[in-house]
């Protein structure tokens, strides 16, 4: 069984983020490496099962659907925080 190919990035950190991630690392019981790789998958894992979801229920859409939603909503203000900027 041959070595999956690998490939060295240098990876610039903010001191406080590689001091938690070290952390981590050790508590899990792994290298720094290890965990930063385990950390990339499950992103790239959570990225593509989104991307998919959201194809396939994209996909199921019906035109003017959104608008039907948007005109039974009520009127009413904007709740605190969530006003439009002004222009």
């Amino acid at each position: 069984m041959s070595e999956p190919t690998r490939y060295k990035y240098p990876l610039k950190l903010p001191a406080s983020l590689k001091e938690t991630v070290v952390r981590l690392a050790k508590d899990d019981g792994v290298s720094l490496n290890q965990w930063i790789a385990v950390a990339v998958a499950q992103k790239v894992g959570a990225v593509e099962v989104a991307s998919e979801f959201l194809g396939k229920r994209a996909a199921d859409a019906k035109p003017g659907a959104l608008e039907r939603y948007l005109n039974e909503a009520p009127d009413v203000p904007p709740m605190p925080g969530d006003e439009l900027p002004p222009e």
